[in-house]
């Protein structure tokens, strides 16, 4: 959630900053640097406004994650130690290091949250010609 909140503060700053930007730009005797410098402010504003938008989905998608939830299988909020790795099936964000250990962040979506929805410990699944064990499930 840190992870998400610190993205759309981001996305915030940039829109806020870009505005004002914009805003205090003064018209001179170039008008079209003028025009110009506006326009680059406004596609600033709306790239920075659809990664907002992208992080704001994320948020939600995370806030139905329960990682109290234990079923035994892979689902959503699942933490999935495999032979290869550790993951956590709950929204797209890559790599993480807690606690000195690295941990892959990843949705049901992703080709490997694909690969290993549904299945239990000491099952196994295939992704890109590698075999991965599932050694538990939490």
């Amino acid at each position: 959630m840190d992870f998400v909140e610190e993205r759309i503060r981001r996305s915030q700053s940039a829109i806020a900053a870009a505005r004002e930007a914009g805003n205090e730009e003064t018209k001179s005797s170039a008008g079209d640097k003028y025009e110009t410098g506006r326009a680059m402010m406004q596609l600033e504003v709306e790239k920075n406004s659809e990664q907002l938008a992208q992080s704001n989905k994320l948020k939600q998608a995370l806030v139905q994650v329960n990682p109290e939830k234990t079923s035994g299988q892979v689902d959503l909020g699942a933490l999935v130690r495999t032979d290869k790795g550790i993951y956590y099936v709950a929204i797209p964000v890559g790599q993480l290091t807690h606690e000195g250990e690295t941990y892959f962040v990843v949705s049901m979506a992703s080709p490997i949250g694909k690969a290993m929805a549904g299945k239990k410990i000491q099952e196994t699944f295939e992704l890109n010609g590698k075999s991965f064990q599932i050694l538990d499930i939490s």
